[in-house]
């Protein structure tokens, strides 16, 4: 009896220990996958509801409420412009409508710079910035860049005509730069910016101030405009330009005979002693 009892002993603590051994490394493994959730979660790149629209949609096209959802959208690396609830979308209720300006794909978040104002269609006036104005400049294929301008971009615009000589005889042609870097708000009578064709135009409209409105439009009556386009990432200010005939030809320009100096009157008399003629200079008398 004592050596069976003996055996029951050493097998139940072997069993014992067994336990204690699975039990350890149960919990050892539950802390490695506890510790695991932890660093995921603080991974995670917390999200917030932003309204997107559910297909794709064009230039020109009004957003109504069938074509708009909320998804999730990491929030630091929300663009500026979300709408966040149907209230700033439609704040009159859907009764005014925004219209899209450039293309979107669907579940892309609505923002915006790419939409109007609740009611405002997508036309000139809904580009234009406070306080400027719309000018519309004659082109034709050479003045126009060949109709590679679209709405979006920005040029630069030059003046060519005639102005007098320096030597006030006759006039000589001059080409000179007015205006740099302004706005093409619409090529003809679109101001769709999606567009990837050339397009000969015979308008182009431009954003500028008023007071840029007269100098054009005094330079366009007075003689041609020219467009140059500017390149999307040139940040540079161009300086004063004028080029003329004469100094493009290297033409000598023939300012006249130089002007005689004016001569300082000598007043004197003459006196005869005996065969000698004696001039002597005196004081002039006016």
């Amino acid at each position: 009896m004592r050596a069976v009892f003996g055996l029951v002993l050493v097998i139940g603590m072997g069993l014992a220990g067994f336990a204690v051994y699975m039990v350890k490394g149960y919990f050892e493994q539950q802390q490695v996958a506890l510790a695991r959730e932890r660093a995921a979660s603080a991974q995670q790149v917390p999200t917030v509801e932003v309204i997107a629209v559910n297909r794709a949609m064009t230039y020109g096209e009004q957003i109504t409420k069938d074509d708009v959802q909320f998804i999730r959208y990491a929030e630091p690396f929300l663009p500026e412009g979300v709408f966040y609830t149907g209230e700033e979308l439609f704040p009159e209720g859907g009764d005014a409508l925004r219209t899209v300006l450039r293309p979107m794909e669907p579940n892309e978040p609505i923002l915006a710079v790419k939409v109007t104002d609740p009611g405002q269609g997508a036309g000139i006036t809904s580009r234009l910035g406070a306080g400027m104005r719309a000018f519309a400049i004659r082109v034709d294929v050479s003045s126009g860049v060949s109709g590679f301008l679209r709405p979006g971009d920005n040029v630069d615009v030059y003046w060519s005509g005639r102005v007098p000589a320096a030597n006030g005889d006759g006039v000589i042609p001059v080409t000179r730069l007015i205006e740099t870097g302004i706005k093409i708000v619409a090529v003809d009578q679109s101001a769709d910016d999606t567009l990837n064709r050339a397009m000969v135009a015979r308008t182009v409209t431009v954003e500028v101030t008023p007071q840029q409105v007269a100098a054009l439009a005094q330079a366009q009556n007075t003689g041609d405009l020219s467009l140059s386009l500017v390149g999307l990432t040139d940040d540079t200010v161009a300086e004063a330009i004028q080029v003329d005939q004469v100094s493009l030809l290297g033409l000598q320009v023939d300012n006249g005979p130089a002007p005689v100096a004016p001569q300082e009157e000598v007043c004197t008399i003459r006196q005869r002693k005996g065969a000698e003629l004696v001039i002597t200079e005196i004081p002039c008398v006016d």
